[in-house]
């Protein structure tokens, strides 16, 4: 277990517009405020359509993450996530998973980490930044090569 006491500073309400990509958005209000690293506790949205990770096929190592991804249409989501900044790159990697409801079939949901989305009507988000200490995401090769959240230098 890692754990590290944070400072935080700003919290903002964010919203994004019908028709916009999610990330980018995050992406663009993050550079224009300034945020390099935070988390959201959470967000509402409505999604045209969103990638998800899942697979309906046998995994053949059940420990190892899934990479692939399932596509979904119509959706409303629940999320929560955190936003590290990754230095060669200069811009942040979010790490962001939802609850999703597709509402032409009766609501039925999903679970995963997002991996892209296009905004239905309203996303809403509330941000908070982190002050310190630097939130990061090496990828650990020793586990599958998922990057892991870090804190401190």
């Amino acid at each position: 277990m890692r754990s590290h006491e944070l400072t935080t500073g700003r919290t903002f309400g964010v919203t994004f517009d019908h028709g916009e990509d999610f990330f980018t958005a995050l992406s663009d209000f993050c550079r224009t405020a300034g945020v390099r690293q935070g988390y959201i506790p959470m967000f509402l949205a409505g999604l045209a359509e969103a990638d998800i990770v899942g697979t309906c096929e046998k995994l053949p190592d059940p420990q190892a993450p899934v990479w692939s991804k399932i596509q979904l249409a119509n959706i409303e989501a629940l999320g929560c996530g955190t936003i590290a900044w990754d230095d060669e790159a200069n811009q942040i990697l979010p790490h962001i998973h939802v609850a999703v409801g597709l509402k032409e079939h009766s609501a039925n949901g999903y679970t995963s980490h997002l991996l892209a989305a296009n905004v239905q009507f309203l996303t809403e988000l509330l941000i908070v930044e982190v002050s310190a200490p630097a939130m990061r995401r090496p990828r650990n090769a020793d586990l599958y090569n998922v990057p892991l959240l870090t804190f401190g230098e």
